[in-house]
């Protein structure tokens, strides 16, 4: 099953509306144990993973033993039934990591099986494979993206200083950047991008920074990065500004004139029109506090600099939400990115 989920992440990034998902084929009798087929979803409408598998066995596999860390489908879709195929292989079980959360599947690719006189056991490394189409899990059951806020701070909570943050007015037209991390924790924010289908921010970072919000890594090559989100009040966009050239991702302009962001409707929409089923806030501060104030965080990655400037532009601001209704985090993961940390945790619901 471990097997199985190293080739699921294969198809991260373009099996969407559709789950990563991965199979292995094991072979039984006296070769038992030695893995004979590999498979993954590559893209939505090619084969599934389990199809793949078996296809390099001719699509027979008598008394073999399948892992798949997804439930097989049941019905028709863009493909046929899975469980068909599985059924005409002729394998004597079925291991699932866990079971589809669409309504479509649940339970009805299992029952399927079993009907058919196959072995079926489900929850081989069921948390594994729930946290690998966690973002897929969200978008059917809520209808909307699984969210993760981002930020790159100071040790003291700050993620610009007073004058690149906009606080303090200049004459000139462009700033350099000005980065608060170093070089590794920026690859690593990199491939935060490039693992989720769109990034956010405000019209205030696109003012300050203007930011190209693309996937910047080796061998990325042509690759189509996320989609660019851009929240804009009343005075809208300036020109010339990277971000609004849509040639290096699509993009997206979505404009709140009260200058208050309505989050549900924007992660409603996204999730609806665009099939957008992750998403990574990049800010700014406003940005986060509105997240944060409709409770609509589910994870959070905060690169921390060994720096202090004690003032400037906080991490987030405009939720002020009382203590007793602040989002509680679970447990905190901490790793080094070259001279920084990357301190990562879920919200606890």
């Amino acid at each position: 099953m471990r097997r199985a989920l190293a080739l699921a992440e294969r198809g991260r990034g373009t099996t969407r509306p559709n789950p990563v998902v991965g199979a292995v084929v094991v072979r039984g009798g006296r070769h038992e144990g030695e893995i004979v087929g590999e498979g993954f979803h590559a893209r939505a409408g090619q084969a599934h993973a389990e199809v793949n598998a078996l296809e390099a066995l001719g699509g027979r596999a008598p008394g073999a033993t399948l892992y798949v860390t997804l439930e097989p489908c049941s019905h028709t879709g863009r493909t046929g039934p899975c469980t068909d195929v599985v059924i005409a292989a002729k394998v004597a079980r079925v291991v699932v990591g866990c079971r589809d959360p669409n309504p479509i599947v649940d339970g009805r690719g299992v029952q399927r099986l079993r009907r058919a006189g196959i072995r079926v056991d489900v929850g081989c490394l069921e948390a594994e494979c729930q946290a690998a189409i966690r973002a897929y899990a969200v978008w059917i059951r809520e209808r909307r993206p699984l969210v993760t806020l981002k930020a790159a701070a100071t040790l003291d909570g700050y993620i610009a200083d007073a004058y690149h943050g906009g606080t303090v007015r200049s004459k000139t037209r462009r700033r350099a950047p000005a980065w608060i991390t170093g070089p590794d924790a920026r690859r690593a924010a990199h491939e935060l991008r490039a693992a989720h289908d769109a990034v956010l921010v405000g019209s205030g970072t696109i003012l300050a920074d203007d930011p190209q919000l693309t996937v910047r890594l080796p061998g990325w090559g042509r690759k189509r990065g996320p989609r660019r989100v851009v929240l804009v009040g009343k005075t809208g966009l300036p020109k010339g500004r990277r971000n609004v050239d849509r040639g290096k991702a699509p993009t997206e302009i979505i404009a709140t004139p009260d200058g208050r962001p309505d989050i549900p409707f924007v992660l409603e929409y996204l999730a609806r029109e665009r099939e957008v089923q992750s998403m990574l806030v990049e800010g700014g501060a406003t940005i986060h506090g509105a997240f944060i104030a409709a409770g609509l965080v589910d994870r959070v990655a905060l690169f921390v600099a060994p720096s202090l400037i004690g003032g400037g532009v906080p991490i987030a601001r405009g939720a002020d939400l009382p203590l007793a209704r602040a989002l509680r985090l679970g447990s905190l993961s901490v790793r080094p990115v070259g001279k920084d940390l990357l301190v990562t945790a879920d919200v606890i619901r």
